[in-house]
């Protein structure tokens, strides 16, 4: 299969990996339109949000509450916005979910500084 996201959960492409169990990842998107913007994926490939199973959506809300009071804590937000795109707006035809912090005046760093930011200890 030729999709960039199973590839990233193959590791044969480098991601920022901030989250990681036995059935997703999430890891900061390469165009960071807010400082933080993470996408989620399950490890186990489904085109779009259609496909996925209840148990699956479940849970990837599930880790979607868990990585949304990381993202805010760490990066000291007071907002977030989650959004999975469908059809002709989903660019990669790999379900993710994109999680958004506000917006604020400290939007300009690099993908690099906001993960060592939310690694830290």
């Amino acid at each position: 299969m030729d999709c960039l996201f199973c590839k990233i959960v193959n590791k044969e492409i480098p991601a920022n990996i901030i989250y990681e169990d036995d059935n997703f990842l999430a890891f900061l998107d390469l165009n960071q339109t807010t400082m933080g913007h993470t996408l989620i994926i399950p490890k186990k490939h489904f085109n779009d949000y259609q496909e996925l199973d209840k148990d699956t959506l479940f849970n990837l809300m599930q880790v979607a509450k868990s990585v949304s009071e990381l993202l805010m804590k760490k990066l000291n937000k007071k907002g977030i916005s989650l959004t999975i795109n469908y059809g002709s707006l989903q660019e990669i035809k790999h379900v993710h979910l994109h999680l958004l912090p506000e917006k604020t005046e400290d939007s300009k760093k690099t993908n690099e500084e906001i993960y060592n930011m939310i690694k830290s200890d």
